[in-house]
């Protein structure tokens, strides 16, 4: 696996919520790469003992449900036991199980118990870890949903909306322990071909991407990691209770989209 240098993460632990599969997993291998020990959080556990496997001794899979406060503390405990410190906290993970309009006060809580809360309960008995670290970061996980309306969506963009919020909060009322707290919000990135449920739905994934960023393209997962890497290095020392957009310009696309609308010049009389 060919080294990937980043100032001043070399050496030193992130946990990833989520990190099992997918756009996790594409994280937890690039903090690898940097040098950076990673304890995977999720709940899929195949593909959690499958990836630390590949990863070797600078990756450590735990079980870990965020609706579980006991879950937390022992992912905090074994990180601490494995690689004797916690530096980074990647807050990944979420849950999309929601019914829109029809969505019950079960979905509602279900929902952000995963989204928020349990990352707000990482972060809060994180904290005596973090603050030991000379260069402590969170990177909390906002999206565009949480800026726009999305038909048959409601539960999910609000967590979306409220983790960004908690970002703030937390940037600030951390900043006096030197950890710094940040949202990154990714653009539509793209999944292998396998992992997508059928031809169909890849197609029309990068249709829509096409049609609704500005690069015209699906993101690669590389290009998110490298922002969470960026947010966690010291490159990033003065940054904190932002929320950086690595999205292609999605959130900064209007409805026009590349359509010129509006003429270029006065009609003639």
């Amino acid at each position: 696996m060919e080294e990937l240098r980043v100032e001043g993460i070399a050496g030193k632990t992130a946990i990833v919520t989520g990190g099992a599969s997918g756009l996790g997993a594409g994280l937890v291998r690039a903090f690898v790469r940097a040098g950076v020990n990673v304890a995977v959080a999720d709940i899929l556990e195949p593909q959690g003992e499958q990836l630390a496997a590949e990863l070797g001794a600078g990756c450590l899979f735990r079980r870990t449900d965020l609706r579980s406060d006991a879950d937390i503390d022992q992912l905090l405990a074994a990180t601490q036991a494995r690689f004797g410190r916690i530096d980074f906290l990647i807050n990944l993970a979420c849950s999309y199980a929601e019914q829109g309009l029809n969505s019950s006060r079960a979905d509602w809580q279900a929902v952000f118990d995963i989204n928020l809360f349990g990352h707000a309960m990482l972060i809060q008995k994180a904290v005596p870890f973090l603050e030991k670290s000379a260069g402590a970061s969170v990177v909390n996980f906002s999206s565009a949903s949480g800026h726009i309306a999305q038909m048959g969506r409601w539960v999910y963009p609000a967590t979306k909306a409220a983790i960004e919020q908690m970002t703030r909060s937390a940037a600030l009322e951390l900043s006096a322990r030197g950890i710094r707290v940040n949202a990154l919000l990714p653009g539509m990135v793209g999944k292998r071909p396998e992992d997508y449920p059928s031809e169909e739905a890849a197609t029309r994934s990068a249709a829509m991407a096409a049609r609704s960023s500005m690069l015209a393209r699906l993101q690669q997962p590389d290009e998110v990691a490298e922002a969470a890497l960026f947010l966690c290095s010291s490159h990033a020392r003065f940054v904190t209770g932002s929320c950086l957009k690595v999205d292609g310009g999605y959130t900064a696309l209007g409805p026009m989209a590349r359509e010129l609308h509006v003429p270029s010049r006065p009609a003639s009389s």
